[in-house]
Protein backbone atom coordinates (compact mmCIF):
# COMPACT_ATOMS: atom_id res chain seq x y z
CA UNK A 1 0.00 0.00 0.00
CA UNK A 2 1.24 3.20 -0.78
CA UNK A 3 1.28 6.48 1.14
CA UNK A 4 -1.38 8.26 -0.43
CA UNK A 5 -3.66 5.19 -0.46
CA UNK A 6 -2.53 4.65 3.27
CA UNK A 7 -3.08 8.50 4.41
CA UNK A 8 -6.69 8.08 2.45
CA UNK A 9 -7.73 5.30 4.30
CA UNK A 10 -6.40 6.48 7.43
CA UNK A 11 -8.37 10.05 7.02
CA UNK A 12 -11.67 7.99 6.15
CA UNK A 13 -11.09 5.30 8.99
CA UNK A 14 -10.82 8.79 11.23
CA UNK A 15 -13.82 10.48 10.20
CA UNK A 16 -15.69 6.89 10.37
CA UNK A 17 -14.74 6.33 13.76
CA UNK A 18 -14.98 10.07 15.04
CA UNK A 19 -18.60 10.87 13.66
CA UNK A 20 -19.93 7.45 15.06
CA UNK A 21 -18.52 8.28 18.67
CA UNK A 22 -19.21 11.60 18.65
CA UNK A 23 -21.00 12.82 22.09
CA UNK A 24 -20.39 14.54 24.97
CA UNK A 25 -20.56 11.59 27.27
CA UNK A 26 -18.02 9.88 24.98
CA UNK A 27 -15.86 13.64 25.32
CA UNK A 28 -15.76 13.67 28.63
CA UNK A 29 -14.88 9.91 29.03
CA UNK A 30 -11.57 10.46 26.47
CA UNK A 31 -10.94 13.99 28.13
CA UNK A 32 -9.48 12.83 31.53
CA UNK A 33 -8.42 9.53 29.41
CA UNK A 34 -5.99 11.84 28.03
CA UNK A 35 -5.44 13.88 30.61
CA UNK A 36 -3.80 10.83 32.59
CA UNK A 37 -0.90 10.43 30.29
CA UNK A 38 0.37 14.53 30.57
CA UNK A 39 2.59 13.05 33.42
CA UNK A 40 1.35 13.05 36.65
CA UNK A 41 0.59 9.43 36.32
CA UNK A 42 3.75 8.25 35.62
CA UNK A 43 5.26 9.80 39.00
CA UNK A 44 2.01 8.72 41.20
CA UNK A 45 2.56 5.04 39.37
CA UNK A 46 6.81 5.36 40.30
CA UNK A 47 5.90 6.33 44.19
CA UNK A 48 3.77 3.46 43.86
CA UNK A 49 5.97 1.35 43.32
CA UNK A 50 8.70 2.40 44.92
CA UNK A 51 6.94 1.55 48.27
CA UNK A 52 4.85 -1.80 47.13
CA UNK A 53 7.44 -3.22 44.69
CA UNK A 54 11.01 -2.34 45.76
CA UNK A 55 12.88 -5.23 44.03
CA UNK A 56 13.17 -3.79 40.70
CA UNK A 57 12.40 -0.37 41.24
CA UNK A 58 15.89 0.92 40.40
CA UNK A 59 16.24 -0.88 37.04
CA UNK A 60 12.30 0.39 36.72
CA UNK A 61 13.53 3.77 37.15
CA UNK A 62 16.52 3.74 34.64
CA UNK A 63 14.30 1.99 32.02
CA UNK A 64 11.67 4.82 32.35
CA UNK A 65 14.49 7.93 32.08
CA UNK A 66 16.34 6.02 29.43
CA UNK A 67 13.46 5.13 27.43
CA UNK A 68 12.15 8.77 27.54
CA UNK A 69 15.59 9.99 26.32
CA UNK A 70 15.61 7.78 23.49
CA UNK A 71 11.57 8.78 22.61
CA UNK A 72 11.76 12.28 23.42
CA UNK A 73 14.09 13.75 20.42
CA UNK A 74 12.66 11.02 18.06
CA UNK A 75 9.28 12.46 18.86
CA UNK A 76 10.16 15.65 18.27
CA UNK A 77 12.40 14.81 15.14
CA UNK A 78 9.54 13.17 13.52
CA UNK A 79 6.64 15.34 14.54
CA UNK A 80 8.97 18.21 12.68
CA UNK A 81 10.17 16.34 10.00
CA UNK A 82 6.94 14.62 8.75
CA UNK A 83 4.61 17.80 9.68
CA UNK A 84 1.39 16.11 9.26
CA UNK A 85 -2.06 18.25 9.63
CA UNK A 86 -4.07 17.04 12.39
CA UNK A 87 -7.62 16.03 11.34
CA UNK A 88 -9.41 19.30 12.38
CA UNK A 89 -7.01 21.43 9.96
CA UNK A 90 -6.69 18.78 7.13
CA UNK A 91 -10.49 17.78 7.01
CA UNK A 92 -12.36 21.16 8.25
CA UNK A 93 -15.38 20.37 6.65
CA UNK A 94 -16.24 17.03 8.44
CA UNK A 95 -14.54 17.75 12.23
CA UNK A 96 -13.61 20.16 14.62
CA UNK A 97 -11.74 18.68 17.69
CA UNK A 98 -12.87 18.60 20.61
CA UNK A 99 -9.57 20.29 22.34
CA UNK A 100 -7.17 22.22 21.35
CA UNK A 101 -3.92 20.13 20.68
CA UNK A 102 -0.81 21.86 22.58
CA UNK A 103 1.37 21.90 18.72
CA UNK A 104 0.45 21.73 14.94
CA UNK A 105 1.25 18.95 13.23
CA UNK A 106 -0.03 14.60 14.22
CA UNK A 107 2.35 11.96 13.89
CA UNK A 108 3.25 10.63 15.82
CA UNK A 109 0.67 10.87 19.05
CA UNK A 110 3.30 11.95 21.54
CA UNK A 111 0.61 11.18 24.61
CA UNK A 112 0.32 7.69 23.23
CA UNK A 113 4.39 7.36 22.52
CA UNK A 114 4.37 8.25 26.16
CA UNK A 115 1.83 5.94 27.26
CA UNK A 116 3.56 3.21 25.72
CA UNK A 117 6.59 4.13 26.92
CA UNK A 118 5.40 4.03 30.52
CA UNK A 119 3.25 0.86 29.53
CA UNK A 120 6.43 -1.45 27.61
CA UNK A 121 8.56 -0.19 30.78
CA UNK A 122 6.49 -2.23 33.07
CA UNK A 123 5.80 -5.01 30.71
CA UNK A 124 9.62 -5.45 30.89
CA UNK A 125 10.00 -4.93 34.95
CA UNK A 126 6.91 -5.81 36.16
CA UNK A 127 5.52 -7.65 33.68
CA UNK A 128 2.23 -9.21 36.19
CA UNK A 129 0.69 -5.18 35.78
CA UNK A 130 1.24 -5.14 31.64
CA UNK A 131 -3.16 -6.58 32.42
CA UNK A 132 -3.38 -3.39 33.92
CA UNK A 133 -1.60 -0.49 32.20
CA UNK A 134 -2.04 -2.43 28.10
CA UNK A 135 -5.88 -1.21 28.06
CA UNK A 136 -4.96 2.12 29.61
CA UNK A 137 -2.83 2.88 27.04
CA UNK A 138 -4.81 1.80 24.51
CA UNK A 139 -7.13 3.84 25.71
CA UNK A 140 -5.33 6.49 26.12
CA UNK A 141 -4.72 6.58 21.69
CA UNK A 142 -8.15 5.84 21.21
CA UNK A 143 -8.90 8.88 23.29
CA UNK A 144 -6.87 10.96 21.02
CA UNK A 145 -9.02 10.06 17.97
CA UNK A 146 -12.02 10.48 19.73
CA UNK A 147 -11.38 13.94 20.64
CA UNK A 148 -10.32 14.64 17.24
CA UNK A 149 -6.39 15.70 17.43
CA UNK A 150 -4.78 12.27 15.72
CA UNK A 151 -5.33 9.96 13.21
CA UNK A 152 -5.32 6.31 13.49
CA UNK A 153 -1.70 5.87 12.22
CA UNK A 154 -0.67 8.73 14.50
CA UNK A 155 -1.78 6.46 17.05
CA UNK A 156 -0.26 3.15 15.96
CA UNK A 157 3.09 5.28 15.39
CA UNK A 158 2.78 6.67 18.78
CA UNK A 159 2.30 3.13 20.02
CA UNK A 160 5.91 1.69 18.02
CA UNK A 161 7.88 4.62 18.74
CA UNK A 162 7.53 4.24 22.49
CA UNK A 163 7.80 0.68 22.64
CA UNK A 164 10.71 0.64 20.45
CA UNK A 165 12.78 3.48 22.84
CA UNK A 166 11.97 0.90 26.22
CA UNK A 167 13.13 -1.84 24.06
CA UNK A 168 16.68 -0.20 22.42
CA UNK A 169 16.77 1.17 26.30
CA UNK A 170 16.33 -2.31 27.59
CA UNK A 171 19.16 -3.60 25.26
CA UNK A 172 21.94 -0.82 26.27
CA UNK A 173 21.44 -1.09 29.80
Amino acid sequence: MNMTRLAAWDQRFFIRVFQRCASQQVFRLCYWCSKTADGPLYLLLATWLYFWQPAGYLQFIQLLAAGFAIELPLYLLLKNSVRRLRPADLLQQHIQSYIVPSDKFSLPSGHTAGAFVLTTTVALVYPLYLPLLLPWALAVGLSRVLLGVHFPCDILAGMLLGSSAVVTAALWL
